[in-house]
């Protein structure tokens, strides 16, 4: 009874070790490559705003495209922080500099999806800021695989992401593409 007490566990332990670490790893390596197409993805569009200084749909859309072909459902977080120069003037003698603050104000995506539906382009200046982000939202087979062996709970998890974000260096033009 004792040497097939010893012969059932040591089978169990070998298949864990011929079978499921390996396919943990195999997951854990798909959801890395997942990560870093979702981010390379991100930092293009991103990129792309900031030399471009506007936003249109087709931009937006191809970007959810690129993210979702890794196989995974996404939420992006889409924020752009307009800046509104109300400066104030200030004359002295010959020479007027401009005093008082800069402030932003931001558009969130709902917003941001809003105005691309209606118009089907955002037209940003220099000094604004966009920030996009990117988190899947269904789990992964590496993510099963983790909750099951380490017990570790919890749908606000994520593994795979992708988070860039940058200060727009051209005026947007209003007229053509």
């Amino acid at each position: 009874m004792g040497d097939s007490l010893v012969t059932v566990v040591a089978i169990f332990l070998a298949a864990i070790l011929m079978f499921i670490f390996p396919l943990m790893s195999l997951a854990e390596r798909t959801d890395d490559i997942s990560s870093l197409a979702v981010q390379t993805s991100t930092t293009e569009f991103v990129d792309n705003i900031r030399t471009t200084g506007k936003v249109t749909i087709e931009q937006y859309e191809q970007y959810l495209s690129d993210i979702a072909s890794t196989g995974n459902t996404f939420d992006v977080e889409f924020v752009i922080a307009q800046l509104d120069e109300n400066p104030g003037k200030k004359t002295t003698q010959a020479e007027s500099t401009k005093i008082g603050e800069n402030l932003y104000y931001y558009i969130y995506t709902t917003q941001v999806e809003e105005q691309l539906d209606k118009t089907g382009r955002i037209t940003l200046k220099e000094g604004d800021i966009v920030t996009v982000t990117a988190r899947n939202t269904n789990q992964t087979i590496s993510q099963m695989l983790r909750n099951f062996f380490y017990m570790i709970s919890g749908n606000d998890s994520y593994q795979i992401s992708g988070q860039a974000s940058g200060v727009v260096a051209v005026n947007g033009s209003t007229s053509g593409n």
